[in-house]
């Protein structure tokens, strides 16, 4: 609590929720349950959904034979500007709890539409989406071999003689068990899906396509002992070569249509499997884009408020993250539901992502590829 003159406050920081109120009271009898009831506190703080208390004003003038009637005297006048001050500190208080709030979300947000890209980019084809270097067999191995030789450096030193007793040695030993922990963090379990890569391509007639089938445990790390592969080829034409293992060669067959796939991983009696889809075409396809050699990580997002600017998102190449504009109508929309504004998020990630990465490409390819990445990442949302 905390007294001004003779108002006493007893307020409460809360996360946001419309049903959240500040009632107001005369000597400890309630007068209104909100506060912002008021014309002269229809406004932040006292709208803002942050905010449970109470403020006490004894000095107040009730409406003869009421408690709910106020008469706007000089000492409601009074009042009215005593809180003007905490207004100011209570507002600069809540935008730091907003801002706080909203860091978090995004940091949760730029998590889930990462991974969706990455799902969505492993089951499109390799050679047509190879943007970023974010081969995650290639990331996890390079982050095992690092704590391999964390771990072994540690041990080494650990055993450098009498004189390296004490603190550092505890320092070494805790880094050799801090690495030799996460490598059993890293070790995958028990098989528990599967899903082709690419899950959907395009093959001229006569042409051929690799197809790689990708498994994983229920945390969603790669599984690689012990696998029985089975490819097949349920309907259309085509030829499918595979020494049982992860990887499959597709040969189309000298008419179009379409071929669906199916691989069955089999691991100590768990069985999973997974469908793709190859559409085999005698249209001239579109030149494969050359990667770039100076491929990124995925970008991350950042916000720049623009209420009267039409734009919805552009890519900052130098600083690899897309700038959204968090004051355009769309967004502000979005916002307001949570499984909206990733969805929109996402769609943002997908029009910079396609339109950098497939430079000089007509609209028509342009709004195709869009569809295509939007459809993939979208799916794996969460």
């Amino acid at each position: 609590g905390d007294i001004r003159g003779d108002i006493y406050t007893e307020l409460y920081l809360e996360a946001h929720s419309t049903e959240h109120r500040v009632g107001l009271y005369r000597a400890g009898t309630r007068v209104l349950e909100d506060i912002a009831s008021l014309d002269q506190f229809q406004a932040g703080p006292w709208n803002s959904g942050y905010l449970q208390g109470i403020v006490d004003a004894p000095s107040l003038t009730l409406t003869p034979g009421t408690r709910s009637g106020i008469i706007q005297d000089q000492h409601f006048e009074d009042f009215c500007a005593a809180m003007r001050p905490l207004e100011t500190e209570l507002a600069h208080i809540i935008d730091e709890q907003r801002n706080a709030e909203e860091e978090r979300a995004s940091r949760k947000i730029l998590k889930s539409v990462q991974r969706a890209l990455k799902e969505a980019l492993l089951a499109l084809p390799a050679d047509e989406y190879d943007w970023f270097e974010i081969d995650m067999r290639d990331a996890r191995d390079a982050r095992r071999k690092q704590r391999d030789r964390k771990a072994q450096r540690g041990a080494g030193q650990g055993m450098a003689g009498p004189g390296k007793a004490g603190a550092e040695d505890d320092e070494q030993a805790g880094s050799a068990a801090d690495a030799q922990q996460a490598q059993f963090f890293e070790i995958a379990g028990p098989l528990f899906s599967v899903r082709i890569s690419p899950a959907s391509c395009v093959v001229p007639v006569g042409g051929t396509r690799n197809l790689r089938a990708v498994a994983r445990d229920r945390s969603g790390r790669l599984v690689e002992k012990d696998l029985h592969f089975r490819w097949e080829i349920v309907a259309g034409d085509g030829d499918l070569v595979t020494e049982g293992g992860e990887i499959a060669t597709f040969t189309a067959a000298a008419e179009p249509g379409l071929v669906d796939l199916r691989v069955q991983v089999e691991q100590a009696g768990v069985v999973c499997e997974a469908t793709g889809i190859i559409t085999v075409t005698d249209s001239l396809l579109p030149e494969t884009r050359k990667p770039s050699s100076s491929r990124q990580g995925l970008p991350g997002y950042t916000f720049h408020k623009a209420p009267g600017e039409l734009w919805r998102s552009r890519y900052d190449s130098e600083r690899n993250i897309i700038v959204i504009n968090n004051g355009h109508r769309d967004f502000v929309y979005a916002s307001r539901s949570r499984a909206r504004k990733i969805r929109y998020i996402c769609k943002l990630f997908a029009k910079e992502l396609v339109r950098v990465n497939f430079p000089g490409a007509s609209p028509e390819v342009l709004l195709e590829r869009m569809v295509e990445l939007s459809l993939y990442t979208e799916e794996n949302l969460k």
